[in-house]
């Protein structure tokens, strides 16, 4: 038997679902639980900015029929993550500047990798959770599931053709509540769908698929909408510190935890709106998606960081944080963050480049993305004006210096126009043959 149930699991089988108290989720446990599944609900806590109060949820689970459900604190290690990840600038996805920087990916991986690793400690070992076959979250839940529990198997009521037919939508789910005495309140329908954790908030799908339409029908959950002249931003001047790769305090707020440092940098990146982009990507199964993307506080720290690193790091270490940078966000998108590809791009990041990374970098913000630097001190800096100063300081080389470093790059200039001239013939020869009958043959097999 494969890992991955096709149908329902046998009567009395204890399954582990990931619980988030919205409609699909509480349409699943009532659906299963009243099909003879043992189904315990594991909420994950990642500060999720669209939630009152995430302690409130695993009641609800209980309520429509799970026979344990409980909280699963992943706050601090979804912070964690994340500020390895801008360690490592693991953030592949840029459109005109903006960054993605990844947060549902990290948020995938903090909360599989702590849901079944609890489950195996409660003795449930299938899994289950809300993701469809088109997406990515499906590939991220399973592969860090099984990392954790290689005894686990799979069980998705998205993948079973006998729930998707009976529950195709938010409408029939709402009505199988309602059927077994547990209504569900439908909100107002919003014209995308939300995810969010700390880290940030991803808006797609219903109109947001559609490239006509622009990012100002999203309504911020974890900032303003900066491009309504309407809402007051005010000018703010904030400082930013790091210790050895690790933002220790913002604007005066000590960070004595990874999580506080993501909450104040939210707080005041959300303020002005800062960190907020439209990106088409490709999703894991190469098709292509869009999405509205928030995310104040990585965007604040990222900007602090990376001020930071071009001042401290050289050019090629500097390529080396870009080029791994860019693999290592693409491997965390496709959920092989743990995987050995990834710690030994991230050892090198993490282990060469952050701890360096000490200092303050002021920053001005504004309304949006519109910024500037006003301030960048560390302890240690390639940067030294009178390096390149334009005016008369002692300098480290002089003019004949200059002289004698251009003569050397004749060597290769000239050797590169020479091989510029034998290509150009070679072409030139190429294409005569082209134009002979006899070439016919030869020109077959350069094709």
């Amino acid at each position: 038997m494969g890992r991955i149930y096709r149908s329902l699991p046998s009567a009395g089988t204890r399954i582990g679902l990931a619980f988030s108290g919205g409609l699909d989720t509480r349409c699943a446990v009532a659906w299963m639980s009243r099909e003879g599944l043992a189904v315990h609900g594991y909420t994950a806590d990642l500060g999720q900015p669209d939630e009152k109060d995430p302690a409130e949820i695993p009641a609800i689970a209980i309520t429509h029929g799970a026979v344990a459900a409980k909280l699963v604190d992943c706050r601090e290690s979804l912070a964690r993550e994340g500020i390895i990840a801008l360690q490592c600038g693991a953030f592949h996805l840029s459109s005109g500047g903006k960054k993605y920087f990844n947060t549902t990916p990290l948020g995938r991986a903090a909360t599989t990798t702590a849901i079944v690793r609890t489950m195996r400690e409660d003795g449930v070992d299938v899994f289950s959770d809300g993701s469809t076959h088109k997406g990515n979250d499906i590939q991220r839940f399973y592969r860090y599931g099984v990392l954790v529990n290689p005894e686990l198997k799979i069980y998705k009521p998205w993948l079973d053709p006998k729930f998707v037919s009976a529950f195709g939508g938010r409408t029939e789910m709402s009505e199988y509540l309602l059927s077994v005495g547990l209504p569900y309140k439908m909100g107002t329908e919003k014209a995308y769908s939300t995810d969010a954790n700390a880290l940030g908030a991803t808006h797609e799908a219903k109109d947001l698929e559609r490239l006509d339409v622009g990012m100002t029908i999203v309504e911020p959950i974890m900032g303003v909408r900066h491009w309504d002249d309407a809402v007051k931003i005010a000018r703010e001047t904030v400082t930013i510190e790091f210790a050895q790769g690790r933002p220790v305090s913002i604007g005066g707020k000590k960070c004595e935890t990874a999580f506080d440092a993501i909450k104040i940098a939210n707080e005041i990146g959300g303020r002005h709106g800062l960190g907020m982009s439209d990106q088409i990507e490709n999703r894991v199964i190469e098709a292509k998606s869009r999405g509205i993307y928030e995310a104040p506080g990585m965007a604040l720290l990222h900007l602090g960081y990376e001020r930071l690193l071009s001042a401290i790091h050289n050019e090629n270490t500097m390529d080396v944080y870009f080029t791994f940078g860019r693999k290592l966000g693409r491997l965390l998108y496709e959920g092989r963050w743990f995987d050995p590809e990834s710690m030994i791009l991230k050892d090198a990041l993490v282990r060469w480049l952050a701890p360096s990374i000490t200092g303050t970098v002021t920053i001005e913000l504004r309304r949006g993305d519109d910024y500037s630097i006003e301030k960048t001190e560390a302890t240690y800096m390639a940067y030294d004006p009178d390096k390149l100063s334009m005016e008369r300081v002692a300098s480290s080389f002089t003019p004949e210096d200059r002289i004698g470093a251009l003569e050397m790059l004749n060597l290769s200039t000239l050797d590169n126009r020479a091989l510029l001239l034998h290509h150009a013939s070679q072409l030139r020869a190429l294409a005569a043959l082209a134009e002979a009958p006899e070439a016919g043959s030869v020109m077959k097999l350069l094709e």
